[in-house]
C-alpha cells in the first residue's frame, strides 16, 4: 500500500486531509507543490490534477481531489477511529458543518480569488484581506449559530466523539487566527478547536508546523 498526500503547508484543504491520515494511523508520504511559486500549474501536476488545487491524495493507482471527498474516502477505506457518525441524520449534520467552510467560506478567500481580486478589479491588498476577513468573520458566526444552538454539540462538534467536522471547523479556525479574525463572539467554536489541536494528530498537522512555514 502506498499513500501519497500533495500539498502545501498554507493549504488548509491540506490541513484537514493530514489531519485525517494522523487520526487513522496511516503511513504517507507528503509531496510539496509550492503554490507561491506556481508549480500547480506545472505539466507535472496538470497531469495529476488539471483544476490546479490542492490537497491530492494518491492511493496505489487511485487519484482523489477535494478534501472532504478524500476525508470519507480514507474513513471508509481504512480501519481505525471512524470520522463519521452511524446514523444517517448524523452524517448529514457532520457533512452540513463541514461544507459551511470547506464550500462555503474556503472557497472565497484562497490565494487564486484574492490574486484575481486585485489582477482584475485593481483591489489593494489591504481590501483583499478586508473581503477574506469578512468571510471568515460571516462563516464563523454561521458555525457558532449551529453548534450552539441545536442542542447535538458536545466536547466535539458532534456530540463526544470527533468526526470530519471537527477537521473541518479546526482548519477554519486556524484560517481566522492566520487572517487575524477576532473569535471572542465563537466561544463553542474555539474551545472545540482548542481541544483538537490538543490531539498530536491535529497538532503535528498544523500548517505552521509543515516544512516552509514561516517561523511565526
Amino acid at each position: 500500500m502506498s499513500v501519497t498526500l500533495h500539498g502545501y503547508w498554507r493549504s488548509l484543504a491540506t490541513f484537514r486531509v493530514r489531519a485525517a491520515l494522523n487520526l487513522k494511523g496511516i503511513a504517507f508520504t507528503e509531496k510539496i507543490v509550492d503554490l507561491s511559486t506556481g508549480e500547480q500549474f506545472s505539466p507535472e501536476f496538470h497531469a495529476l490534477n488539471p483544476q490546479h488545487v490542492l490537497p491530492l491524495l494518491e492511493h496505489d493507482a487511485l487519484r482523489l481531489t477535494q478534501s472532504l471527498a478524500i476525508v470519507e474516502y480514507l474513513d471508509e477505506s481504512f480501519p481505525g477511529q471512524s470520522l463519521l457518525p452511524k446514523d444517517a441524520a448524523g452524517r448529514a449534520r457532520v457533512r452540513a458543518l463541514s461544507q459551511i467552510t470547506a464550500a462555503d467560506v474556503h472557497p472565497l478567500i484562497v490565494p487564486r480569488v484574492r490574486n484575481y481580486l486585485g489582477s482584475e478589479f485593481s483591489i489593494e491588498e489591504e481590501g483583499r484581506m478586508k473581503w477574506a476577513r469578512h468571510w471568515l468573520e460571516v462563516g464563523t458566526e454561521a458555525i457558532e449559530a449551529r453548534l450552539a444552538g441545536d442542542g447535538q454539540s458536545g466536547q466535539f462538534a458532534h456530540g463526544d466523539q470527533l468526526t470530519m467536522a471537527d477537521l473541518a471547523l479546526v482548519s477554519h479556525v486556524v484560517g481566522a487566527r492566520l487572517f487575524k479574525v477576532a473569535l471572542d463572539r465563537a466561544p463553542t467554536l474555539e474551545a472545540i478547536a482548542n481541544r483538537c489541536l490538543a490531539m498530536p494528530a491535529i497538532a503535528s498537522a498544523h500548517p505552521l508546523r509543515q516544512p516552509g512555514a514561516p517561523a511565526a
